[in-house]
């Protein structure tokens, strides 16, 4: 009988455990559906990642047990004024309307929260795939 065959390495004797496997689904589903948003939505998405990706460091308030729900308001503040800055006025040169920006504070702050919410799940921050 040849026993090399079937002895296993030690990682692969234990299955995952399966809250692993099951935010690793959670994952792979709000990644899908971020590709299927319309398309003012993701480029807005695009942006909050890019300036997250200033903020995502040990230590990091993004990262808090439970952050500061002001500190979150300010960010989403800012990133409406970013967001506002980087606009181009439409053809007749006006910028877009007030109202415009209102519900956009309101999709900023979802989308924030998301982008955070899976960098604090997500694979990079010290997962182990089996």
């Amino acid at each position: 009988m040849d026993y090399n065959r079937s002895i296993l390495p030690f990682y692969l004797a234990y299955p995952a455990p399966s809250f692993m496997r099951e935010e690793d689904n959670v994952l792979k589903d709000l990644e899908y559906l971020q590709q299927i948003y319309p398309s003012e939505a993701k480029r807005v998405q695009k942006r909050i990642a890019e300036i997250l990706d200033k903020m995502d460091y040990e230590g990091s308030m993004i990262y808090d047990e439970y952050p500061d729900r002001w500190q979150l308001y300010k960010l989403t503040e800012n990133i409406v004024i970013i967001l506002k800055n980087e606009e181009e006025p439409d053809e007749d040169g006006k910028p877009s309307p007030a109202e415009r920006w209102e519900w956009m504070g309101d999709m900023v702050q979802i989308l924030l929260y998301y982008e955070i919410y899976k960098r604090r799940h997500g694979r990079k921050r010290g997962f182990i795939k089996f």
